[in-house]
């Protein structure tokens, strides 16, 4: 079972992400690490760094947040979207569109 796998959304009128334990730590490990890297390059800035050695920092900023969002969008469609879908629910579709379009920018 993969990280993904283990992730579920309620439809109780109130929309909430299950994450277990080990995706939850992974995300905030993971999360904590570009929180780290944006204060790298806050000081780079600071310091007058050369800018193609900032855009570099930046463009490893983005790729780790993509990868958060692959693992949430992972979880979110094998669990949240199948769900919905078996219930008959097919504005998910639209939804889930809507959100890979943000993601995709």
């Amino acid at each position: 079972m993969s990280e993904a796998d283990e992730a579920c959304c309620s439809t109780d009128g109130e929309r909430h992400s299950h994450h277990s334990a080990k995706v939850k730590d992974n995300l905030v490990s993971r999360l904590n690490r570009i929180e780290g890297q944006i204060r790298g390059v806050k000081g780079m800035i600071e310091r007058d760094t050369y800018c193609d050695d900032v855009l570099n920092q930046i463009a490893a900023i983005q790729s780790a947040l993509n990868g958060v969002g692959k693992v949430l969008l992972e979880g979110h469609m094998k669990s949240c979207v199948t769900e919905r879908l078996a219930q008959g629910d097919k504005e998910v579709i639209d939804e889930l569109l809507k959100t890979m379009s943000k993601l995709m920018k």
